[in-house]
């Protein structure tokens, strides 16, 4: 479904033919009757099928918004009208990001709890946060224009000696589309003696390390509601250099668990990493830990919301 657009006529067949099957596959998950309440992930097209359920079985069914459902085709007049009779007729929804909330509150007219993004970390830090400079720095990620490690390329070479003297590594681990652009930044500044490391994309246990053995996370991104590294960063207790997009400057200013930049700009990116080289990460590790709690997933809580607790009968979540 992410590569086709209902804007392209060409790509209607398709559509079509894609949400028939989604529709009959949900109807065959309820064929022996067990299931107590449907948790669509996108308003559309998941929380379509599963209004589709309820009408037919009577199950009823709640949303989980993740942003493209709210924000791409949201902007469709016939696909927004759509979107808001799902709404509608949901028994609990939920979004992602709190400004993706509001925005679906204003396209429906019904509140959105917050129900973030996030996972479970199965290691504690490997490496305590450093209390003085030379600081370690890890960029993990995607490397794609929207999470701008172009930027922060950009940024790392506007630092001068002064501050590189303070930066003991740059790890930058991913992959993507930008790799050739990347590599060839990179290479520029090991040439000029810069301690930075690159590696491909992490798998579970070794982003977990990774994150362990950091004292910052730089967050570059042109476009981002929460991402899920930066819960991840919040409960491996590691401070963050960011970018003011999404809902990022109202969580750093909150909890004050990091850097802002003052633009979405190499050069005031440049000077947000300027400023965490003069802190402390390890005075920070009872404000992350506060933040980290909102991003704490209480399922028997979810469960008890939907009315599935101490219901055998109902089947299991």
């Amino acid at each position: 479904m992410s590569l086709l657009s209902p804007s392209r006529l060409t790509d209607w067949p398709a559509i079509v033919k894609t949400l028939a099957a989604m529709r009959a596959e949900t109807f065959a998950a309820n064929s022996d009757g067990r299931v107590g309440h449907v948790l669509a992930f996108w308003v559309l097209p998941s929380g379509w099928a599963a209004m589709g359920v309820s009408r037919r079985f009577g199950v009823p069914y709640s949303l989980w918004a993740l942003g493209s459902d709210i924000w791409s085709l949201g902007r469709i007049p016939g696909i927004r009208t759509v979107l808001k009779h799902v709404i509608g007729g949901a028994s609990f929804r939920f979004a992602d990001g709190l400004r993706l909330g509001d925005d679906a509150e204003q396209i429906s007219g019904h509140p959105f709890a917050f129900l973030p993004s996030a996972r479970r970390l199965n290691k504690l830090r490997a490496q305590p946060l450093a209390s003085s400079p030379p600081f370690r720095f890890l960029f993990l990620g995607r490397w794609h224009v929207n999470k701008g490690i172009d930027l922060l390329l950009e940024a790392l070479t506007l630092l001068d000696d002064g501050a590189w003297a303070r930066i003991s590594e740059v790890h930058i681990a991913g992959g993507g589309p930008l790799e050739e652009l990347v590599r060839c930044r990179v290479d520029d500044l090991l040439r000029k003696g810069r301690p930075v490391r690159l590696s491909g994309f992490l798998g579970r246990e070794a982003a977990e390390d990774a994150l362990g053995n950091a004292d910052f996370l730089l967050l570059p991104s042109r476009v981002e509601s929460i991402p899920v590294v930066f819960s991840d960063a919040m409960k491996m207790q590691l401070p963050v250099v960011s970018m003011p997009v999404g809902d990022l400057p109202g969580l750093i200013s909150e909890y004050g668990v990091g850097v802002l930049a003052n633009a979405i700009s190499a050069p005031a990116f440049a000077q947000a990493v300027e400023g965490a080289l003069s802190m402390s990460p390890d005075q920070l590790r009872a404000s992350m830990l506060e933040c980290a709690r909102r991003f704490s997933i209480d399922v028997d809580d979810l469960c008890r919301r939907f009315g599935l607790v101490d219901s055998p009968s109902r089947g299991a979540v």
